[in-house]
């Protein structure tokens, strides 16, 4: 008779059982990746990975493939305007040295408006990548309608950031 069979079963009957994973967090969305605060006009709100609808309709959303803050590249983060918690309903209204704030994974970091531009929604270049620390905020424009975007460039301040060691 082939007893491996048995032997095994006898084997797995011995082995640990796995414990069962801990309950999921309900309290933070499985793809809050932080938050980001914009003192000036009064924003501070999770942020999401992704910028479908309804990640959006949730709140800011995050560029999939962009850098994350504090990194080399370009933080590329959509909003809404108009429609659900609008969080960048005054996002025409920073002005050059505005301060904007990401946090994610225990950092802070620190990015300042260097300039607006209003552009045409074709305009894919404003997600690429650069070779400095940047970031790009966009949504549409003007509020209440989906003509345009208003894109508002940052540089890295590192002199007031505080990433994780």
């Amino acid at each position: 008779p082939d007893t491996s069979v048995a032997v095994t079963e006898a084997a797995a009957e011995t082995l640990p059982k796995p414990e069962d994973p801990p309950p999921p967090d309900l309290s933070v969305p499985r793809d809050q990746i932080g938050a980001l605060s914009i003192p000036d006009i009064k924003i501070d709100m999770p942020m999401f990975e992704g910028v479908s609808l309804p990640t959006l309709d949730k709140g800011p959303g995050h560029w999939p493939g962009s850098a994350m803050p504090g990194r080399v590249g370009n933080v590329v983060i959509a909003g809404h305007r108009v429609s659900h918690n609008h969080p960048f309903r005054d996002i025409d209204k920073l002005k050059k040295g505005n301060q904007v704030i990401f946090t994610v994974n225990g950092g802070k970091y620190v990015y300042v408006v260097r300039e607006t531009k209003i552009v045409y929604p074709d305009a894919l270049w404003i997600v690429e990548q650069t070779p400095g620390k940047t970031a790009t905020l966009f949504a549409c424009h003007p509020k209440g309608s989906t003509r345009q975007r208003i894109v508002v460039f940052l540089d890295y301040a590192p002199n007031l950031s505080m990433p994780v060691a």
